[in-house]
């Protein structure tokens, strides 16, 4: 069993940023030689997520929709009056949604769907430099 551990480095723009970060995750898997396991993409930070979806137009659209539905960016939050920095909506969208996510993979290939990509949301209410922690352990 082998562990193999590496970051990526992404530029968001703020609330709402949906990056797919599938290439990146499939080209450490692929340098990391192993074949069989697991892998945990997470992010490192209270106000971004890792998710997967079909990564189109419409549908990113459609998660937007829904975090904005769910969890207005304009209503004030009890997190807003502890630091003033008016993210309490990032905080509630982010803990909902989740840091990390598992994925599997077998014969060198990530175990993904035909549409399913690996999605990074960014959920502050300004642009951040993110690190995404890669995380491959197998054989």
């Amino acid at each position: 069993m082998q562990i193999v551990t590496k970051t990526i480095k992404i530029s968001t723009k703020g609330n709402p940023d949906l990056i797919n970060i599938t290439d990146e995750v499939v080209d450490i898997l692929n340098t990391s030689k192993l074949k069989k396991g697991s892998l945990t993409v997470f992010v490192v930070g209270s106000t971004a997520a890792i998710t997967t979806f079909e990564y189109e137009p419409g549908l990113r659209r459609d998660v937007q929709d829904f975090f904005e539905k769910l969890i207005p960016s304009n209503k004030n939050y009890h997190h807003d009056a502890t630091w003033g920095d008016a993210n309490g909506f990032s905080h509630l969208r982010a803990s909902l949604q989740g840091p990390s996510l598992a994925v599997p993979f077998d014969n060198g290939k990530i175990l993904l769907g035909t549409w399913q990509q690996i999605v990074l949301a960014e959920f502050d209410n300004r642009s951040r430099e993110r690190e995404v922690v890669v995380q491959v352990i197998g054989e």
